[in-house]
């Protein structure tokens, strides 16, 4: 036989019926087929394997043992043919909804909510992303997000809820880096509000400043400022014991506060308002700690 053959579900679905029917013309009649196709369709199987496959002698038909061999395998690869159109038809008829989350939010603030509404709805292929917030806004915009979870300046763009967010700068307990000169900071990549709030405010304060670390992680910036790499702007609920907050009295002026706001496509599932819904009662919660 050759190896290289590929082998046709329509030909083995004919040996099979052959097989189970003991004849070829009943075999036809099952498979919607004239008897002539179905001997014809046989013939090419066996002429694949290089061997009869088939007792052709006496009333009925009946696998030889090389036959019996391969009408194991027939089924078995038949089976897995129809478990694999199943199981996609299923999953491409499942109902998606994506959502974009800060990653701040996508850790331990969210994620119970998330975990328990997947629960809840395993009918539900819940996507979510997480990134920087004008990436998870410009996805949004385009349509591929049927919810977004966004920082943004102050009524910059109304959506279903909105949260303070109040920013605060922020220094390792045990470093001094407001006093070096150029100022260093740490921040995200280029296009992440806080790096752009951090720029414009050095500029205006004449002082002049360089990138030390730059992460989109926000658990990098943070733990970066922990070490002393720099000095950075960060939500005050972030702030840990290892942090310093640095405001007026050290010659950094207060910073508008952003607001986290959740946005929404203008129709959506049923199932995303009930996202939506548990989403506006874990920021609630959030958000007042």
């Amino acid at each position: 036989m050759n190896l290289n053959v590929t082998l046709d579900p329509i030909l083995l679905r004919s040996f099979i019926a052959v097989a189970d029917t003991g004849s070829f013309t009943r075999a036809g009649e099952s498979t919607h087929l004239t008897q002539s196709t179905v001997s014809q369709q046989v013939r090419k199987l066996e002429a694949q394997f290089g061997c009869e496959l088939l007792h052709r002698k006496g009333r009925y038909v009946t696998p030889t043992l090389e036959g019996e061999r391969v009408l194991n395998y027939a089924r078995s690869i038949l089976q897995m043919m129809n478990e694999a159109v199943a199981q996609t038809s299923v999953s491409a008829e499942q109902q998606k909804i994506c959502l974009g989350v800060p990653e701040d939010f996508a850790t331990h603030a969210i994620m119970p909510t998330l975990a328990a509404f997947s629960n809840e709805y395993p009918g539900i292929r819940l996507e979510v992303r997480s990134g920087l917030c004008s990436d998870i806004w410009r996805e949004f915009q385009g349509g591929d997000m049927d919810l977004a979870l966004v920082k943004q300046r102050e009524s910059s763009a109304p959506g279903l809820a909105s949260w303070p967010e109040p920013l605060c700068w922020i220094d390792s307990l045990h470093s001094n880096n407001l006093s070096c000169d150029p100022v260093p900071l740490v921040t995200f990549p280029i296009g992440g509000l806080y790096r752009s709030e951090m720029a414009h405010t050095f500029d205006r304060l004449g002082r002049s400043w360089r990138l030390a670390y730059v992460s989109t992680s926000l658990s990098g910036v943070c733990c970066a400022v922990e070490a002393g790499f720099g000095i950075s702007l960060l939500p005050r609920r972030l702030v840990t014991p290892e942090h310093r907050i640095l405001n007026e009295q050290d010659g950094l002026p207060a910073v508008p506060n952003l607001e986290l706001t959740l946005h929404a496509q203008d129709k959506l599932s049923t199932h995303s308002k009930m996202l939506a819904e548990q989403l506006i009662s874990a920021c609630n919660e959030i958000c007042k700690q």
